[in-house]
């Protein structure tokens, strides 16, 4: 099984322990790199965080370069600020930053569009969108169309790792965290079929993603029956030896 994401170095994970529990051979390879934009970059571009009264994340990524950024600049966030996440893992997420109150956490329950009408319900508010170079239009076109207050911001750029060393390995699972990691993909093997390779894609942009380059996502989450990859995963095989 490969792992689309950074070696978590000596930290055991739970996919570490999905695998000793299925005796499966376990890698970790990120399919991308991030290239944060400084702060004073972002200064002189005109991006003033306390102009918003809240704040959109898509992803943990965001996250991380939206209080890296906060952090570069000396920002004092007011009490005030709300914060709209795409899904409950990412509001979670933030508390690695700051000590959040619920009333001023939003998230979508699953889907892309909950969470698009959670933003309608607080349409007064000035958004603030930090996110990648390479983002889907959904979010900012959602934002134009109901005619309300935002800025976009590029705080971090994606690049493409080299995978050239993986040409001959073969996986009977890969698994996909974002739409970045299926370009990445085929900008290495623009002819990779998918053959007997089962391919496990986490969140609606990422199966999205999976299904406009024409492959299946076999291990979708997160859905109803199971909120994280690895218990997507874990499903997955159990069902696949029963067989």
């Amino acid at each position: 099984m490969l792992i689309s994401q950074p070696h978590p170095g000596d930290k055991k994970t739970l996919y570490h322990t999905l695998a000793e529990k299925f005796n499966l051979k376990l890698d970790f390879r990120p399919f991308i790199e991030l290239e944060a934009i400084p702060g004073r970059d972002l200064r002189r571009l005109k991006v003033n965080i306390l102009e918003h009264s809240a704040v959109i994340f898509n992803a943990r990524n965001a996250v991380d370069n939206f209080f890296r950024v906060v952090e570069e600049l000396k920002i004092d966030l007011p009490i005030t600020m709300k914060y709209f996440c795409i899904n409950e893992g990412i509001s979670l997420y933030i508390q690695r930053y700051t000590v959040l109150r619920k009333r001023k956490v939003f998230y979508g329950k699953g889907t892309e569009k909950e969470f698009l009408a959670e933003i309608k319900k607080h349409s007064t508010e000035n958004y603030l969108f930090p996110c990648s170079d390479i983002r889907k239009n959904t979010i900012p076109d959602f934002l134009r169309d109901h005619n309300i207050q935002y800025k976009e911001a590029v705080f971090y750029k994606t690049i493409t790792s080299d995978l050239s060393d993986l040409a001959n390995v073969y996986y009977d699972v890969i698994v996909f965290f974002s739409p970045a990691d299926i370009k990445s993909l085929f900008d290495n093997f623009p002819d990779f079929k998918q053959n007997d390779t089962r391919i496990a894609g986490f969140g609606a942009t990422t199966d999205e993603a999976i299904r406009e380059a024409g492959l299946e996502n076999n291990i979708p989450a997160p859905t109803p029956e199971s909120a994280s990859m690895v218990s997507a995963l874990e499903k997955y095989i159990l069902k696949a030896n029963k067989g």
